[in-house]
């Protein structure tokens, strides 16, 4: 029978980007100009941005690990210094930090939004704590009000990781606000292809501190003191100098042009993945024990991800192969940093031996489902079929 099923239906994949003719025509703008790298297509970009989440400042980068670094730079974290964090992200989060020769401070998550559980920050500040980065895991906003309130009572500022995040909204003071306005003190942004909105990869940080914003623009290009798109214009003679290091966290012109299209037709992507989202939750509702992901009535997820939680005792590995074997790709959940291989090695604290056990039972039983704006009907049927099929079915001796 699975024979079958693979052979007649496509493969359906975990997530599939969202392009079309306007991206490839955008991409003709740089191309015909002859400019390339970082330059006019990036400066709309970026004022576009800012302009769509409600940031007085937005600097494209490269990506969002990138972003994250140069955030934590502003915020003055270095050698020594802490960063109070979830394990419960891609491994970008907290290797960020170490680029900085700091050292993450790992916080549990809840178990029903994977998000950084906020009455849990107050017991690991010390005095060695410098800031406080918060995840929007899978594109569902965290708690950020509150997270805020808890960091600038102890003089702490607050970055948001908000690579899954972008046209994400949360109500906030009685309306309806855009991660990335931001709500910290800076707000970092993924455009990998696995994202809402993709230039194939790239990063944007977004910000109200306008030295913030200064220092994210030189560090991003080598710390020129003159960009070269200056130097280009000018009519005299200029000569740059480099003042401190920098790095090459520069994103392209090809990539802006791709993401200013990507931006234009973000909230109709939003829409039809919150669409899909909703019938998710129809579709699996009657399956016995599966824990389905939740939004808060303050929330308004992208849902860059649907992730949802297995029965007890149910293999996650046999459910994904079981799946997989019937023409569907899944992902397990969302990965702990701290028992990666890296961070045996790395050093890390936590407020104790078992403070981190929601955010490794989500890694252990979560099991994230495609999800792309062009899924089909019947496509999604078919894997909320084969998921019941996997948990339910008395001999299928995937769960107990």
């Amino acid at each position: 029978m699975i024979a079958r099923a693979v052979a007649t239906r496509s493969m359906i994949p975990i997530a599939r980007p969202s392009l079309g003719d306007a991206e490839l025509e955008a991409v003709r703008r740089p191309l015909a100009s002859g400019w390339l790298t970082q330059g006019p297509e990036v400066a709309a970009f970026e004022q576009e941005f800012a302009a769509f989440v409600g940031a007085p400042h937005a600097c494209a980068v490269s990506n969002c690990t990138t972003a994250l670094h140069l955030a934590l730079r502003a915020a003055g974290v270095g050698a020594g210094d802490e960063v109070i964090t979830v394990s419960h992200s891609f491994i970008a989060t907290a290797n960020a930090i170490r680029y900085c020769d700091a050292v993450p401070v790992f916080v549990d998550v809840r178990p029903d939004t994977y998000n950084i559980d906020p009455t849990r920050i107050a017991a690991v500040i010390s005095s060695r704590t410098r800031a406080v980065m918060v995840v929007h895991q899978l594109g569902m906003p965290c708690e950020i009000g509150a997270i805020v309130e808890i960091a600038h009572r102890h003089g702490l500022p607050v970055i948001e990781d908000a690579a899954c995040a972008a046209g994400s909204e949360i109500l906030h003071d009685g309306a309806w606000e855009r991660i990335g306005r931001p709500h910290g003190d800076v707000a970092c942004f993924s455009f990998h292809p696995r994202k809402v909105m993709t230039t194939g990869d790239g990063g944007m940080l977004t910000t109200s501190h306008p030295e913030w914003d200064r220092q994210f623009r030189m560090w991003r290009q080598h710390s020129m003191s003159v960009p070269d798109t200056t130097r280009h214009a000018s009519k005299r003679v200029v000569f740059e100098e480099y003042n401190e290091i920098g790095f090459n966290y520069r994103l392209t012109d090809l990539q802006a042009a791709i993401g200013r299209v990507q931006l234009q037709r973000l909230p109709g992507m939003v829409a039809r993945r919150r669409e899909l989202a909703r019938r998710y939750h129809e579709l699996l509702a009657g399956i016995p024990d599966l824990q389905l992901p939740v939004e808060p009535s303050w929330a308004r997820s992208n849902w860059q991800s649907y992730c949802v939680r297995l029965p007890a005792g149910c293999d996650q590995r046999r459910v994904m192969q079981m799946m997989l074997d019937e023409g569907i790709s899944t992902r397990r959940g969302v990965m702990s940093a701290h028992r990666e291989p890296a961070y045996l090695r790395e050093p890390w604290r936590a407020e104790h031996r078992n403070a981190l056990a929601i955010s490794e039972e989500i890694s252990d039983d979560g099991l994230i489902l495609p999800l792309y704006g062009d899924m089909a009907d019947d496509d999604q049927v078919h894997v909320a079929s084969v998921l019941a099929r996997a948990i339910t079915t008395e001999d299928s001796q995937l769960c107990p």
